[in-house]
């Protein structure tokens, strides 16, 4: 005799489909990434850029305590949307594997196979009993021997290139501006003015009124010298002007 299996089961066990080829745990998991401030990321001609919004609702927190970028190697950068303490585990992975790559090879990893990896582990998180999903999705970007890359990793373990890509609260947005106002030959000046107009514009009014050169992370990696760095307030704020 067959008995009727509740929604429930497939709601609760991660190893388990649902009849319409759904896995719901991972499905709640890209809902905690779209609960995340806003993280964007593109390639210009001259390297690439990172941009992300630090957004606090408590006004005692001390921001510089709270890093949305994150170096993961001298030509490597990485962001991420959604719960933050899952995001600090990726990054320490993605540090641990670029060095052990570096070791190995006497060379750096490139930012596609340092994404793959990373999009491994997350995978294997999706398809085993008693673990649950990273609710996190991350920009992988830097410059290699060849190109400047960007790659996205979703909570499903996928990973895809990008020329500009955005997570979190306001991908869709972001997106759809990159989509109208993106080229490949911006320069990496041009490139983080239109990153951060494309967070602005794409941030709700209470978001985009706490914005400030405190508020933002943007870091850059430069094709000439493979090196990546942050940017300063100071700096920030210049290019806040001309897009605000």
């Amino acid at each position: 005799m067959m008995y009727p299996v509740s929604p429930q089961a497939y709601d609760r066990a991660i190893t388990v489909f649902s009849p319409d080829g759904r896995l719901f745990q991972v499905e709640y998991a890209k809902e905690a990434v779209k609960r995340g401030s806003t993280a964007v990321g593109l390639v210009c001609k001259d390297g690439v850029v990172l941009a992300a919004n630090r957004f606090m609702q408590n006004d005692l927190l001390v921001l510089d305590s709270v890093r949305k970028i994150h170096l993961i190697d001298d030509n490597i950068i990485a962001t991420s949307s959604g719960l933050a303490a899952d995001a600090r585990r990726l990054i320490d992975m993605a540090r641990v594997e670029a060095q052990k790559h570096r070791i190995t090879y006497s060379e750096p990893i490139s930012v596609l196979d340092l994404s793959k990896k990373i999009a491994d582990t997350i995978q294997i998180y999706t398809q085993y009993g008693g673990i649950r999903p990273f609710g996190v999705s991350m920009l992988f970007t830097g410059v290699g021997d060849s190109q400047a890359t960007l790659y996205e990793v979703e909570p499903s373990g996928a990973y895809t290139g990008y020329l500009a890509a955005g997570v979190g609260s306001n991908k869709e947005g972001v997106e759809k501006f990159f989509a109208e106002n993106y080229n490949q030959n911006l320069s990496i000046d041009e490139g983080t003015a239109l990153a951060l107009k494309a967070l602005i514009q794409n941030s709700s009014s209470e978001e985009a009124k706490h914005i400030t050169e405190s508020s933002l992370d943007v870091a850059v990696v430069y094709r000439k010298d493979k090196k990546a760095r942050y940017l300063a307030p100071a700096d920030i704020k210049k290019y806040l002007g001309k897009v605000k």
